[in-house]
């Protein structure tokens, strides 16, 4: 099984594909319209907040697609709504805001602005 982000018209879904060896490709799950953080750099800059003892929240929002970072809007220790932007990237040419999966706090934000990324990355965390 591999897990995708999969951003369209700027909703973001979680799918899991079922890797067959028979050359067939059959989807797993649906997507869900639960809004995502799009994937970005694990690399650890700012990381700042009062999460759990490594300083990270136990969600992580993260880059949908390779890009590079606009804005950060949130900082660490922000009270977000699910579905509020915590970062935009540009990418393929258009500005794309990251959101927060849930309600939370963000603990830690891992990515500066004008940094460039790769999908799946950690660009932020949160506790629920």
């Amino acid at each position: 099984m591999k897990n995708y982000t999969i951003t369209v018209n700027g909703n973001v879904y979680d799918v899991t594909v079922e890797e067959n060896t028979g050359g067939a490709v059959s989807a797993a799950s649906a997507p869900t319209a639960k809004p995502q953080a799009a994937p970005v750099s694990a690399a650890s800059q700012g990381n700042t907040g009062s999460g759990n003892a490594a300083g990270k929240g136990s969600v992580d929002i993260t880059a949908g697609a390779a890009g590079k970072v606009v804005d950060v809007v949130a900082s660490a220790g922000a009270a977000v709504k699910a579905g509020d932007p915590v970062v935009v990237m540009e990418m393929m040419k258009m500005e794309t805001p990251v959101v927060a999966p849930v309600d939370g706090v963000i603990v830690s934000i891992e990515v500066s602005k004008g940094q460039s990324v790769e999908a799946g990355a950690v660009m932020a965390t949160m506790n629920e």
